[in-house]
């Protein structure tokens, strides 16, 4: 029996805190594309990407519900044409829903990207390190390893190769974490008294940041550090509903 996409909508809404956390103006968090009205599957993507959407209309039934972390309309208002037309054509020929959640999908507490990886990695009591427009964010707590152990456990999580910046300890003890593009926070990092930072990427120079502040930064990829989150979700909500779900995967390397 299919399920009401208001019903799932308005438990994401609730669930993520949609409506209370501050994100960037264009990531229109929440349902951005709706379809019939029917939810029969769940799919989760980080992107909503052409080929994330072109495989879920190849693969799945009309009425699946596409979860994505990353959405449509990071480029602004633009009109309905290129690309954008292509992505929504397809969703709307095809019956895909399409709901969005960023920052409010980092930050949640059971499943969120670095709530859900620093968990993964046994990092002990993980919490909040930094802030962005007054909601807290990352994750950080103890865990005794070695740098190149820990650099070798997220590789293996994360089935992804893991940028060793090794400014700190051989031996960490104080670790966080903020998945996704997050290297300009190092500076955070320092002031909480990390002595390791991971999170998915980061500019040239904060080779030099890490190394002159004495930190170990560990780059595991953008793509890869927030697969977690749309899974757990996903997961999440298919055993509150009864519904399947499968996650596509669409590495980028990056």
């Amino acid at each position: 029996m299919a399920l009401s996409l208001e019903e799932v909508v308005d438990y994401l809404d609730t669930y993520l805190r949609i409506d209370e956390i501050s994100d960037y103006n264009d990531a229109l968090n929440g349902l951005q594309v709706e379809n019939g009205g029917e939810v029969v599957e769940i799919v989760a993507a980080v992107d909503a990407s052409q080929r994330t959407i072109d495989r879920v209309a190849a693969e799945c039934e009309p009425g699946t519900l596409l979860v994505v972390h990353h959405g449509l309309f990071w480029d602004g208002n633009k009109p309905v044409t290129g690309r954008r037309y292509h992505r929504l054509r397809a969703l709307i020929e095809n019956d895909i829903a399409l709901y969005s959640a960023h920052l409010p999908l980092d930050v949640h507490p059971e499943v969120g990207n670095n709530a859900v990886l620093a968990r993964e990695l046994g990092i002990l009591d993980p919490v909040p390190f930094d802030d962005y427009r007054g909601t807290a964010m990352g994750a950080a707590g103890h865990l005794i390893m070695s740098r190149d152990a820990l650099a070798a456990r997220l590789a293996q999580l994360l089935d992804t190769r893991v940028h060793v910046i090794a400014g700190g300890p051989e031996t960490t003890t104080r670790v966080g974490l903020i998945t996704g593009g997050a290297g300009g926070r190092i500076a955070s990092a320092v002031e909480a008294g990390l002595d390791t930072f991971i999170t998915g990427e980061g500019a040239h120079h904060t080779t030099f940041d890490a190394l002159e502040a004495g930190i170990n930064v560990l780059y595991a990829g953008h793509y890869a550090t927030e697969t977690v989150g749309v899974k757990a979700l996903a997961e999440h909500l298919a055993g509150r509903f009864g519904v399947e779900w499968r996650f596509h995967d669409h590495p980028t390397g990056l």
